[in-house]
């Protein structure tokens, strides 16, 4: 049975690191990637969504371009709340119900 004191487990667990040949490098930079897809994909939904669209600051005003585009022929648009500059905007999405 192996020893409980935390000095041998340490050695264990460095004996073993190094065996690794440098992988926590490896494992590191994965996660750096990771994060750096994560943002590349939040900063392309962000002008999705948001910044390609025009920016209504009430709701009431974004009802008016509704209409106005109703008018002008072009219906199936809905109103959503932005999540990311708190205004309202208009798509052709339906709605989640969640």
């Amino acid at each position: 049975m192996g020893s409980r004191k935390r000095s041998a487990r340490a050695k264990k667990r460095a004996a073993f690191e190094s065996s690794l040949g440098g992988m926590d490098d490896a494992f590191a930079r994965a996660e750096r990637r990771e994060e750096g897809l994560a943002a590349r994909r939040e900063e392309g939904l962000r002008v999705k969504a948001c910044e390609s669209k025009n920016r209504y600051d009430t709701y009431e005003e974004a009802q008016e371009a509704l209409a106005w585009c109703a008018e002008q022929g072009r219906r199936g648009l809905h109103i959503y709340r932005c999540p990311y500059c708190d205004g309202w905007h208009l798509t052709h999405k339906q709605q989640k119900n969640s």
